[in-house]
């Protein structure tokens, strides 16, 4: 008999200040990280749900899932107002995503102009809206390393730079924005 593997539950105490946007909350997010899915594209999704935070927000499916994003946010009735992919969604979910949603965002751990570029040429509805959005080369990285099963975290956020302390260790990242088009 093979078992598979169980997901491995991770618990973030967060505290967050988006001066940015004005979003000031204390958080507490269970985390479920797949077998399959690397550290870097974890944390990259925590990041989003983070830099997206509203009301409604919720982690997608699972990394394998195709009918949801890595995070989602609904209206009171159900509606999707945001998609945001993490990694490198192909063309097609994001036409598929662009034309469900009133926002769709994608946060990557990779190089953002590679992402970008295999896009180019696609059919994706509306892809002047959608938003790529990266950190620092290493920043992910070294996020990653200061993981336990059990986080405390503070992230901040001014004028587009991220503060981010996890279990005592302070690291910082501008978030690069740029458009899903070249």
């Amino acid at each position: 008999m093979i078992m598979a593997i169980g997901s491995t539950i991770h618990t973030f105490a967060i505290q967050l200040a988006d001066t940015d946007r004005g979003v000031y909350e204390d958080l507490s997010l269970r985390v479920a990280q797949h077998p399959s899915e690397t550290g870097a594209y974890m944390v990259t999704r925590i990041l989003a749900h983070l830099l997206e935070h509203t009301e409604g927000i919720a982690f997608g499916g699972n990394v394998s899932a195709t009918e949801e994003p890595a995070v989602i946010a609904r209206d009171l009735t159900g509606d999707v107002t945001a998609w945001i992919e993490v990694g490198a969604p192909d063309a097609d979910r994001l036409h598929y995503a662009s034309k469900l949603a009133d926002r769709v965002a994608v946060y990557t751990h990779r190089d953002p102009a590679k992402v970008v570029a295999a896009w180019a040429g696609k059919r994706i509805h509306d892809v002047e809206k959608i938003e790529v959005f990266s950190f620092d080369p290493g920043f992910i990285d070294a996020a990653v390393e200061q993981l336990d099963r059990r986080s405390t975290v503070t992230l901040t956020v001014t004028e587009g730079q991220l503060y981010l302390d996890i279990n005592g260790t302070n690291l910082s990242s501008a978030l690069h924005r740029q458009p899903a088009q070249d």
